[in-house]
């Protein structure tokens, strides 16, 4: 393991995530997951969500486009919250998901205005 990797991962995990989701996520490390846990926060979050090419508001965009086309709605909720972390707004939101839509398909599209409609009200950023 890479522990300056690793480390810079759950800063930005957290960043994006926020504390009380990444929290739980940890207290539920077993034998079972410890390893893919620690593979997502080195890798996933540490060693791309830490370059500098890419905004993270790019890359929370660009997340809500690849998991709202794989179907995803855990992760795709978790990800809208994420973006709006990441200074996104309904707008680019929704013109990402309108998007989503063209490219990946009507039920695709559906599905992830769905979501993100209901985090934006959750949220208060949407009545």
């Amino acid at each position: 393991m890479d522990q300056d990797r690793y480390d810079s991962g759950m800063k930005v995990r957290r960043q994006v995530l926020g504390d009380a989701y990444v929290d739980k996520a940890s207290a539920n490390v077993d034998d079972f997951n410890r390893d893919f846990q620690r593979i997502v926060t080195e890798y996933c979050w540490g060693e791309v969500w830490t370059r500098s090419v890419l905004s993270n508001k790019q890359r929370s965009l660009n997340n809500l486009c690849m998991i709202a086309a794989l179907n995803r709605a855990a992760e795709f909720e978790l990800h809208v919250r994420g973006a709006l972390r990441n200074g996104c707004t309904p707008e680019e939101i929704r013109d990402t998901l309108v998007q989503v839509a063209i490219y990946a398909g009507i039920p695709a599209g559906v599905e992830a205005f769905r979501i993100a409609r209901k985090v934006l009200i959750e949220e208060g950023v949407l009545k």
